[in-house]
C-alpha cells in the first residue's frame, strides 16, 4: 500500500481527526492512531497534528501506508466470518456518516426469516458500522435472488426519513430484467392487485402471490393494489427481452407475479415463470436455456432519493451481477445503449 492523501468531504463536515480517521480505517485503533500523529506521519495540509484536532471539508490528510484489515482482525466482528466481512464492505456503493448504499448479491436474504437461514444482509451489517458504535439498519428489503441498490440508514433518524419518503413514493426504483417473450405493447402498465396463496412458498420467500383483476377486488378482500410501469429497452427476436420495471407501489414479489401473469416471466424464475418449455402466454417459460445462467435476471440498477439530511437529489446505480453480465455479453446486449431511465422519456 502507498501513501495517500485523501481529501475531507463536505459530507463528513467538522470532526475530529483520530474519528475521522477510523471511520475511513476501521483496522486502525486509537492507540495506533496517537501513535502516527506523534510521529508526523499523519499530516494535515502538510502539518503536523495531533489526534484530537478537528478537520475540515475541503482539508487533505497524509496518510502513510498501512496494513489491511488481517483476516483475525476482520473475524472479530461479532457472528461475521472474515469471507463475509470482505463481501458485504467489497458491495458498498456509497457511504457517509448518514447512510450506506449496497449492491446487493443474488442469493444473499436480506433479512433472516422462515428458511432464510442465519446469513443474511442484517446479519452482515455488523461488519457495516465503519466506526460507529450502532450497526446500520435496512430501510427496505429486495427478494433473496434479486440483486441490486439495497440502503441501509446508520441513525435512526435517518432510518425514519428514508422509510417515510419510501413510504410516500418519493423514490424512484428502476430494476432491470430479462423476461421470455417480447410485451405488446412495448411499454406500459401493470395493474393487477396482489394477494397471498394458501400455502408456503419455496426457497423459504413465504408464500407466492397472486394476481387479481382490479374489477374483482371485491371478491378478494385480503388483496393488495399494485402497480408496474415497463418499457422494453431490447429484445431479441420473439424469444427475449430486456426490460426496465418500474414499481409504483411496493407489494411482495410484485415484478416477478406481474411479469409472470401478462405472459412473461423473468429468466431463471422458477417460481413464477414455471418449468423451462412451459410456454405462459406468447412467453416462453422462465428459462431459456443454451448457455443462459438458470439464476434469476432481475436486478435494482438504480434508485433516486432525496439525500435525509443534506435534502440532495441523488441517484445510485448498481452494476450487473456476475450471471446478468455474462447474459448482456452473450446477447451484445450494451448498457450504455439504452437510457438510465427510459420512463422519463414518456412522462
Amino acid at each position: 500500500m502507498t501513501v495517500q492523501n485523501l481529501t475531507v468531504t463536505e459530507d463528513e463536515g467538522e470532526q475530529r481527526l483520530d474519528k475521522w480517521l477510523r471511520r475511513r480505517f476501521p483496522q486502525l485503533n486509537q492507540v495506533a492512531v496517537e501513535k502516527l500523529c506523534r510521529t508526523g506521519q499523519i499530516r494535515v495540509d502538510s502539518a503536523r497534528v495531533k489526534a484530537s484536532d478537528r478537520v475540515a471539508p475541503g482539508q487533505t490528510v497524509r496518510v502513510p501506508p498501512l496494513p489491511d484489515p488481517t483476516p483475525m482482525a476482520e473475524a472479530r466482528i461479532q457472528g461475521v466470518s472474515a469471507a463475509d466481512a470482505r463481501m458485504i464492505q467489497s458491495a458498498v456503493l456509497w457511504k457517509d456518516e448518514h447512510m450506506i448504499v449496497l449492491n446487493k448479491p443474488p442469493g444473499l436474504p436480506s433479512q433472516g426469516g422462515s428458511g432464510q437461514g442465519d446469513r443474511h444482509v442484517d446479519g452482515l451489517a455488523e461488519a457495516l458500522k465503519f466506526g460507529y458504535k450502532e450497526k446500520p439498519k435496512l430501510v427496505h428489503r429486495l427478494d433473496k435472488d434479486t440483486s441490486g441498490v439495497l440502503m441501509l440508514a446508520r441513525t435512526d433518524r435517518v432510518a425514519r426519513a428514508l422509510s417515510e419518503a419510501l413510504r410516500h413514493r418519493n423514490a424512484r426504483k428502476i430494476y432491470w430484467a430479462v423476461v421470455a417473450g417480447v410485451p405488446h405493447p412495448r411499454k406500459g402498465s401493470i395493474k393487477f392487485a396482489l394477494e397471498k396463496a394458501p400455502g408456503r412458498g419455496r426457497g423459504g420467500e413465504g408464500e407466492k402471490m397472486l394476481c387479481v383483476h382490479p374489477a374483482k377486488m371485491a371478491d378478494h378482500p385480503d388483496a393488495k393494489r399494485a402497480h408496474t410501469d415497463y418499457f422494453t429497452l431490447w429484445f431479441l427476436g420473439a424469444r427475449l427481452s430486456w426490460m426496465a420495471l418500474e414499481p409504483v407501489t411496493g407489494r411482495t414479489h410484485q415484478l416477478r407475479a406481474h411479469m409472470a401473469e401478462i405472459g412473461h416471466p423473468i429468466l431463471g424464475d422458477g417460481k413464477y415463470g414455471g418449468g423451462e418449455s412451459e410456454n405462459m402466454g406468447d412467453g416462453w417459460g422462465a428459462g431459456a436455456g443454451g448457455d443462459l445462467s438458470k439464476k434469476l435476471h432481475l436486478h435494482a440498477r438504480s434508485l433516486t432519493i432525496e439525500h435525509p439530511i443534506t435534502k440532495k437529489l441523488m441517484t445510485f446505480t448498481a452494476p450487473l451481477p456476475e450471471h446478468m453480465a455474462r447474459t448482456w455479453k452473450l446477447l451484445d446486449w450494451k448498457e450504455d445503449d439504452v437510457p438510465a431511465d427510459p420512463f422519463e422519456v414518456i412522462r
